[in-house]
C-alpha cells in the first residue's frame, strides 16, 4: 500500500464525535483522515448546537449559577439508569468544565445569557437554560438543580456554529477530509482490523451536486418528506455511478458514523412501536457503521432504545393542558422534557394521545407566541395545530365523542386536574391551569400525528471497551483496532435523551477514543 493511503488513524464519520476525535489524535501527533459521506457535520450541525455541561463551568460561573460535579452526577445517575458505569459516568461529570474551556478553545462560542423560564428551547436571547428534566420531582429531590444546556451561539438552531470551528480547527491540524466518501467495508487481517474499503465521487462537479441534494432533503424532510427521500435516492445514484473504489490502511478506525434512525427496516426490526415516527438527523444516520462492525463481530446493546421528541412547550399554555391516552386518562406530568413526553406517548399510551386546552389557554397561546417570542419552528407547529390540526367541542362530553374517546374518563380526568392542589402528576403550581372555559380543544399529539410530526431518534449502539472507547466482540474482548464513538457506540445518552447530552457524549467519547488510539502507539 502507497504511504500516502496510509495512516495512524482512520475516522469514518465526521460529525461531532468524529471531527472532536481528530483535533485530539492530530494534536498529539498521529496522521489522521477523516472520511464522510457528504461533507462533514452530520446531525450535529442541524441541531440546535447545545452542549451539556456543568459542575461548575466557566459560562455557569459567569451568569452566576452554583454548580457542583456531586450534584450534576446524581442528576445524570437518574436519567441514565447505569448505561454506563458509574466510573464513567463520574470522568464525563468531573471533565466537563474542561471540555467546555477545550471547546472554547477551539473557537465554538458560548454565552452567559441565562434563560429565566423552563422552556425545550431558548429565543435568541438566551445561551444557558435548564435543558433537561432537573427542576422536577423526583430528579430535583435527588440533586440540586442547575441550568447545564450550553448552547452556541447563533440564530436559530445553531449547530453549524457549533460544528464550522471544529472542522476549521481540524484541518488547521492537518487532519485530512475525504467528502462524498462511503465506506463499505472494514479490512481485516490476522483479527485486527488494518483499513477501509469504500467508494469516492472524485469529481467536483458530482460531489456539489451530490451535496447540495441532500442539503435540500433536509430542508424539506420535516415538511415533504416524499420529496426529500426522492432527493436522496438521487443523490445516491449520483454516488453508485459516478464514485471509484478507495482503499486506506490504518493502525487504527474509529467509527463515528451515527445512529441507524434513516434505516427503517432496522428500526422496524429492533423497536416497531417507534416505526411510525419521523426519523431525525441526516440520511447518513443509517446504520451502516454499526453494520460494518457487526460484520466482524462486533457486539450492539439497546437497539431497542429510540428517543421520541414531543416538545409541547413553548407555548406554556400548552404546558398548562393535559395529555390523555385513547381512552382519555391522564398519563404524563406535562411539564417534563420532551423525550420524557415521548416516551410516555408511545410506551404508557400505545402511541395515541391528545393535549386537551380550554378557550383561555387557547387564547393565550396565541398571545406567547408573539413576534420576537419564540422561534419559527415553535411558533409555526404551535399555530397550525391551534387552527388546523386540532379537534373542537362545546364542552368536554362533545370534544371526546368527537375524538372517540371515552366521555366519562375525560370528563373525570379534567374534573380531577381542576380540583388539584398538588398535581397527581408532580407538575409544578406555574405549570397548572384550570380547564374550565369551553370550547375546548384536542391537540393530536400521537407519534402518526399528521400536523404534529413526532421526530425520532436512536440511542443504542456497539458495545465498547468504556475506558478507551474500542468495540467489543460477543465474548466482551476487544476487537484490535476498532474504535467507535458518538451515537454509533453505547454512551451516556443511550438510556434517555436529554437536550446537549448526545453532542457532550460525543465531545467526551471521541476525544477518549483519540486518546486511547494515540496511547496504543506510544
Amino acid at each position: 500500500m502507497n504511504d500516502a493511503n496510509a495512516y495512524d488513524l482512520i475516522i469514518v464519520g465526521c460529525g461531532a464525535a468524529g471531527v472532536c476525535a481528530a483535533i485530539e489524535a492530530a494534536e498529539r501527533g498521529l496522521k489522521v483522515v477523516m472520511i464522510d459521506r457528504f461533507d462533514g457535520g452530520g446531525a450535529t450541525a442541524i441541531s440546535g448546537g447545545v452542549v451539556y455541561a456543568g459542575g461548575g463551568t466557566s459560562i455557569q460561573k459567569q451568569a452566576g449559577v452554583d454548580d457542583s460535579i456531586e450534584a450534576m452526577f446524581d442528576y445524570l445517575k437518574l436519567e441514565t439508569q447505569g448505561i454506563v458505569s458509574d466510573d464513567t459516568l463520574n470522568r464525563f461529570c468531573s471533565n466537563s468544565p474542561e471540555m467546555l474551556e477545550w471547546l472554547q478553545g477551539h473557537g465554538v462560542p458560548f454565552e452567559a445569557s441565562l434563560c429565566p423560564t423552563k422552556t425545550s428551547y431558548p429565543s435568541d436571547q438566551y445561551y444557558l437554560y435548564y435543558s433537561g428534566n432537573e427542576a422536577f420531582s423526583p430528579f430535583k429531590d435527588a440533586a440540586k438543580p442547575a441550568p447545564r444546556g450550553h448552547r452556541a451561539v447563533g440564530k436559530g438552531l445553531p449547530g453549524a456554529n457549533f460544528y464550522a470551528p471544529l472542522k476549521a480547527a481540524a484541518l488547521r491540524a492537518g487532519v485530512k477530509l475525504l467528502s462524498n466518501t462511503r465506506v463499505q467495508k472494514l479490512l481485516t487481517k490476522g483479527g485486527e482490523v488494518t483499513g477501509i474499503q469504500g467508494e469516492q465521487l472524485r469529481s467536483s462537479i458530482w460531489g456539489a451536486i451530490h451535496l447540495a441534494l441532500e442539503r435540500w432533503a433536509i430542508k424539506s424532510n420535516p415538511y415533504t418528506p416524499r420529496w426529500a427521500r426522492r432527493l436522496r435516492r438521487w443523490g445516491a445514484s449520483l454516488h453508485r455511478r459516478f464514485a471509484h473504489r478507495i482503499t486506506l490502511e490504518a493502525k487504527a478506525v474509529l467509527l463515528t458514523t451515527g445512529g441507524f434512525i434513516y434505516n427503517r427496516v432496522r428500526v422496524n426490526t429492533e423497536a416497531p412501536a417507534y416505526r411510525r415516527g419521523m426519523p431525525l438527523g441526516t440520511v447518513g444516520c443509517d446504520g451502516s457503521g454499526i453494520a460494518m462492525a457487526e460484520a466482524i463481530g462486533a457486539q450492539t446493546q439497546n437497539m431497542n432504545r429510540i428517543s421520541a421528541w414531543r416538545f409541547i412547550n413553548p407555548p406554556l399554555s400548552f404546558a398548562q393542558g393535559i395529555l390523555v391516552d385513547q381512552k382519555g386518562r391522564r398519563f404524563v406530568n406535562e411539564a417534563l422534557y420532551g423525550a420524557a413526553l415521548g416516551e410516555a406517548i408511545v410506551e404508557s399510551a400505545d402511541g395515541k394521545a391528545y393535549l386537551i386546552i380550554d378557550q383561555n389557554l387557547a387564547k393565550k397561546c396565541r398571545l406567547e407566541l408573539g413576534r420576537g417570542k419564540t422561534h419559527w419552528f415553535q411558533t409555526a407547529p404551535a399555530l397550525l395545530n391551534l387552527w388546523f390540526g386540532s379537534t373542537s367541542g362545546k364542552d368536554v362530553k362533545t370534544l371526546a365523542n368527537r375524538l372517540s374517546i371515552d366521555a366519562d374518563a375525560l370528563t373525570q380526568s379534567v374534573t380531577d386536574y381542576n380540583a388539584q392542589h398538588t398535581d397527581s402528576l408532580g407538575k409544578p403550581e406555574s405549570f397548572c391551569a384550570p380547564l374550565s372555559r369551553g370550547p375546548y380543544k384536542a391537540i393530536d399529539c400521537s407519534i402518526d400525528s399528521t400536523w404534529f410530526p413526532l421526530p425520532t431518534l436512536t440511542l443504542g449502539g456497539l458495545v465498547i471497551d468504556e475506558s478507551s472507547g474500542q468495540v467489543l466482540d460477543g465474548d466482551n474482548q476487544p476487537i484490535a483496532g476498532l474504535y467507535a464513538a458518538g451515537r454509533a457506540a453505547l454512551g451516556v445518552c443511550s438510556r434517555q435523551y436529554v437536550s446537549g447530552l448526545s453532542i457532550a457524549d460525543c465531545v467526551f467519547s471521541g476525544r477518549r477514543a483519540a486518546q486511547a488510539v494515540t496511547k496504543s502507539m506510544e
